[in-house]
Order: C-alpha cells, then sequence, then structure tokens
C-alpha cells in the first residue's frame, strides 16, 4: 500500500516517552500530544473509497478532546457524572470518551446493537446525564433512538445516521461545538488512580446487564502489563473493529494505543473489512474465532483444502502460498495474533500456524478488564488459553471454578453490593464462573461454565462448551449450541459458515452435507463419554445475530436466547430418529 505524504512524513518514526510521571492513561496521552503533536494516531474511513479518510495526529485529536471537554463543561453537569457513548467504533469514539473523562466524568459505553429497552435500561440505571451517538448502522439506529428519554441532551458524531427533522433540530453536532470560537478552553481534571473512570455493562446474556465500575489505577495497570508482554510500540498498527463499548476491545483498541503509542485504524463497513485490513497492515490483530473461521472459509472458496494443503506439502513454493494467502487477508504484516471471547479448535490453530500466522489464546473478563491469561509465542497449547501474567495469580477451587488473583480487578457492578460480593472472594480473587484445569506448564484451560452444565434424563451431567468446540472444527459449521437439559440425549444445533449455506440452498447440495455431518458427529461421539454423545445434529436456516439477540456483541453464542428460541421443535426432533434435522429450510 502507497504511503500518503502525511503517512510518510509522520509515520515512520520510532516514538517514545517517559512513563515515570504516568499515573493514568490520561497522563500517557498528554505525554504523547506533548512529545509528537504532529505524529499520526489514528486513521478513521469515511466512505467513499480508499482517498476519502480522516487522520488524527495527537496534537489535532487534543485539540478536539478540549473543545468537547469544555462543552461538556458547560453544561454544568455534577462532578462525576455518568455520560454516555453510543456508536461503533471509529475515531470520535476514542476522542468522546477522553473528553469525557478530561471534563472530569464518567464514561458509559453502549453497544452498537442494542435494542431500544435495553438502551433505555442502562441510561436509567446509570443516570446518564448526556449521550454520544456516533456511527451507527441504519437499522439498529432506528430501533436503539426509542431507548434515548426525550430529555437526554445529545452530541452527534460526523458518522451519525442520517436524523429526522425533530432530532437534527434537537441534537448538538459534533463539528458545530468544533466550530464555536465563544467558549474559554477549560484545564483538563486532573483525575486520580483511585477515581472511577467507566461504567461497562456486560452483554446481559443470562439477565439484565450489570455495571462493571473500573477506575483509572485497574485501565494504566493492566494496560502497562499487556503492553510490556508483548512489546508495543509507537511502530506498530492496530485494526480496532471489535466492539469498543466490550471491556476487550476498549483496552486492545483504545487503551493500548494511549500508552503504547501504536497507530489505530478503523474498519469502514463489513463489505469493506478485507480491503480495510489491506489498507491498515496490522501488526497486532486480535479477533474472535468465528473471524478466524470465516477467513479460512473465505480462502477455502478459492482454493479448495486438499489442493491447498498439497501446495504447502510442496516445499520450493509453500512460502510464496503462505505469503500470498496472508497478503490477501491483509495479514502480512502481523507480529502477534491473538484470539479469545470463545475456544478455537485446535486444528484451525494449526491451519494458520502452517501458514506462518501463530495464534495465542487469551482469557480475561470484564470484570478484571481482561487481564487474566495470555499464551506465550512457542508456549501455546490447543485447548488452553495461555498462562497468567506475572502480577497474576489463577487457582481452582473445590468445585472446579477459575478464581484469579488480579490487579485488574473491578471496584464492583454499579448498584449491585450484593453482586458484588458473590462474585469476589474474601481473600479478593474474582469468581470467573468458569470451570477449568491447569497443567504443569501453569497454562489454564477452560472446560465450561459452571451453570452451563446440565443433566439430561438419564441423570448425567454434560458440559456444552467442550462438546460444541469439537462440532465447530468442520469447514461446514460456523456456530454450534449443544443442549437437552431433561431429554434422553444432548442435541447440536448448528450455523452453516458461508459457504456451505449458500449451496445448501439446493436440495442436492444439503444431501451432500448431510453426509459429511453426519460422519463428523460420529467421530465426535467416538470422542466423547457415551452419556455425552449428541443424538442429532439440526441445521438452522435463520442467522444466529447480536442483532436478533443470538449472538453477544462479541459473537459468543446467547445459549438461553437458542434453547429457548428453539425449544418448541424439541419433540419433533427426537422423535425423527435422524442423524441431520434441516430446519427452515
Amino acid at each position: 500500500m502507497a504511503l500518503t505524504k502525511k503517512q510518510k512524513k509522520y509515520g515512520t518514526s520510532e516514538c517514545t516517552i517517559d512513563y515515570t510521571s504516568c499515573k493514568t492513561l490520561i497522563d500517557t496521552f498528554e505525554e504523547w500530544c506533548s512529545k509528537y503533536p504532529n505524529e499520526i494516531w489514528m486513521c478513521q474511513p469515511m466512505g467513499g473509497g480508499e482517498l476519502n479518510k480522516v487522520f488524527h495526529t495527537y496534537g489535532e485529536a487534543r485539540t478536539e478532546v478540549i473543545k468537547i471537554a469544555t462543552y461538556i463543561a458547560s453544561l454544568g453537569l455534577e462532578p462525576g457524572s455518568r455520560i454516555a457513548l453510543m456508536s461503533k467504533n471509529c475515531s470520535w469514539w476514542i476522542l468522546a470518551d477522553l473528553a469525557i473523562v478530561m471534563s472530569g466524568h464518567v464514561t458509559v459505553p453502549i453497544y452498537p446493537t442494542l435494542t431500544g429497552g435495553t438502551v433505555e435500561y442502562i441510561l436509567e440505571h446509570s443516570g446518564s446525564q448526556l449521550c454520544f451517538v456516533g456511527k451507527l448502522d441504519k437499522n439498529p439506529w432506528n430501533e436503539m433512538k426509542n431507548g434515548l428519554p426525550a430529555s437526554l441532551p445529545v452530541v452527534t458524531f460526523p458518522l451519525c445516521p442520517d436524523l429526522d427533522g425533530e432530532a437534527k433540530e434537537k441534537y448538538v453536532a459534533w463539528d458545530s461545538i468544533l466550530a464555536d470560537t465563544t467558549r474559554t478552553a477549560i484545564t483538563p481534571v486532573q483525575r486520580s488512580p483511585e477515581e472511577m473512570a467507566t461504567i461497562i455493562y456486560t452483554s446481559g446474556s443470562t439477565g439484565k446487564a450489570k455495571g462493571v465500575m473500573h477506575d483509572f489505577q485497574t485501565m494504566f495497570v493492566t494496560t502497562k502489563g499487556f503492553c510490556d508482554a508483548i512489546n508495543v510500540t509507537s511502530h506498530d498498527r492496530y485494526m480496532s473493529y471489535l466492539p469498543l463499548a466490550h471491556g476487550m476491545e476498549r483496552w486492545l483498541g483504545e487503551c493500548v494505543s494511549l500508552y503504547g503509542g501504536n497507530k489505530v485504524y478503523f474498519a469502514d463497513s463489513l463489505a469493506t473489512f478485507v480491503q480495510d485490513l489491506n489498507r491498515a497492515r496490522p501488526t497486532l490483530f486480535m479477533s474472535v474465532p468465528r473471524l478466524w473461521t470465516k477467513f479460512q472459509a473465505g480462502v477455502f472458496l478459492k482454493m479448495p483444502p486438499a489442493k491447498l494443503n498439497f501446495l504447502l506439502g510442496v516445499p520450493c513454493i509453500n512460502l510464496l502460498i503462505r505469503k500470498k494467502i496472508l497478503r490477501g487477508l491483509g495479514l502480512d504484516s502481523v507480529r502477534i495474533a491473538g484470539s479469545g471471547s470463545a475456544p478455537i479448535p485446535g486444528d484451525l490453530i494449526q491451519w494458520y500456524k502452517n501458514l506462518g500466522l501463530e495464534l495465542l489464546e487469551g482469557y480475561g473478563m470484564t470484570e478484571n478488564f481482561n487481564y487474566s491469561h495470555m499464551s506465550k509465542e512457542g508456549m501455546g497449547k490447543p485447548g488452553f488459553v495461555g498462562q497468567p501474567y506475572d502480577d497474576v495469580t489463577a487457582r481452582i477451587a473445590e468445585d472446579g471454578e477459575i478464581q484469579v488473583l488480579t490487579p485488574g480487578l473491578m471496584m464492583g457492578y454499579y448498584k449491585n453490593l450484593e453482586a458484588t460480593e458473590e462474585c469476589i472472594t474474601s481473600d479478593g480473587y474474582l469468581r470467573t464462573g468458569d470451570r477449568g484445569e491447569i497443567d504443569n506448564e501453569g497454562r489454564l484451560k477452560i472446560t465450561g461454565r459452571l451453570k452451563e452444565i446440565f443433566k439430561t434424563a438419564k441423570g448425567k451431567y454434560v458440559a456444552p462448551a467442550p462438546i460444541e468446540n469439537k462440532i465447530v472444527n468442520h469447514p461446514t459449521v460456523e456456530l454450534a449450541c449443544v443442549g437437552g437439559s431433561g431429554q434422553v440425549a444432548a442435541h447440536v444445533i448448528v450455523q452453516l459458515s458461508e459457504g456451505p449455506k449458500k449451496k445448501a440452498q439446493s436440495r442436492d447440495e444439503r444431501d451432500t452435507i448431510t453426509i459429511q455431518l453426519e460422519k463428523h458427529l460420529k467421530a465426535v461421539n467416538a470422542t466423547l463419554d457415551g452419556h455425552e454423545a449428541c443424538q442429532f445434529i439440526v441445521v438452522v436456516k435463520e442467522d444466529w445475530l447480536p442483532e436478533n439477540g443470538f449472538l453477544t456483541p462479541t459473537q459468543k453464542i446467547v445459549r438461553n436466547k437458542i434453547e429457548g428460541g428453539y425449544a418448541a421443535n424439541y419433540d419433533s426432533w427426537y422423535g425423527a430418529k435422524k442423524a441431520v434435522i434441516w430446519h427452515g429450510w
């Protein structure tokens, strides 16, 4: 990719700052701005092609942040007021977050795909006094705006969706604040490490979302630990596309750049994602298993697995093939590739390793600001999420629960002391709710959720997550949900990956896929204890998406939604006595 003149001028030098006087990420941001005001920090696509994008240097970013912070100060809010931030990832998301905390307040991120009712709940529960609305797709916005109280002030980003007449008159545009020269710029409020910085509402897959409170110290210490572990520098480039409203992407996409000075690129749209990756050429790339599977499926559409495996086995050309594939995905510059949020099949890890890309798994929760475990280069092991960071201790409780002692521990759940006390042990360990094992190298293996284990009608317990991990280890399967509580045996509901799903529109192709899935189910069941074996696979046509509640914003299945949504079919499914059932086709 050719560099623009601006990138050539500002984007190639090594930059460093002295962290000794920095106690929060606001301090590190100010250091970068002071020392390198002309250095490019963020690149924001604006739609319409490669040339239509906005670069933010540190100096430009700080100017915008101070103007927005000055506007917030003019509203006369009480110090520490909660201010909501509702947008897909973009540079203004990060600038708004900085403006909120530098004006003395607390950021409340809101996922960009929630229902109006959930938006209303979060705004009311948090007591938010202002809301920033940014880059949102049309359909989610039409739903989410129903959750905005009429009395709540709203500021809109440049990429905000088209507004109707009433909203256009009522809402204040970001650019109009920047253009206003009547206000005297404020001096940023000095925040102490112990002050609350944010309330991150969990996805709420098991009930009402809980607000996780984190202070500035937690965000600083965990970010420093991560940057030290993988040696983040200003030469690094990061592609931010997973929801910034989620704790993990907030940490990697925003906090790491505030500390380490790496460049941040944003995706334009789902349709342009691979082009966006090729534009960014990230050196740090973190994703979820579903996307790593999609990348692989995209490669297989262009080159069948058998042919690819043959070419990778030819010594004189395998290097060229590997480079071509990674270059086509925009991942040829990646030095650290990570996967988290859900288990990733060992065969998929090996497939990427054959291409020269080692996927490092990580483990963490919103409640410990993601700071728990990470695989080390050359020490990864399929099925394990790595070793604890140097300042983290993990243990397995008597009931098999993973418990973690970490400097990333939350302040607690907002307005929910009872849940806070249930989640933290008397000696300060976080109860994760996950079951696990630790090997003799200190690597952690997650074996399921304590509350997800169910009992069949035969009185035997089944842990669904390990079985799902085996089921998705097949090129036709993208997502899987194992259920069967109270039934004679377990079953699995699957969503096909993109290529096979298109082919399945044909009856003949469905017959072919049926044979493949029958063989796969038989092979998986052979690795399980008898009481864990799945009686059948159901292939559903309906898409599982965050928008319809079947997935969390980080692409994890919402088990109770899936099980509840299909429960009415259980009797007919079990009565069919088939190994593969097609539902809705």
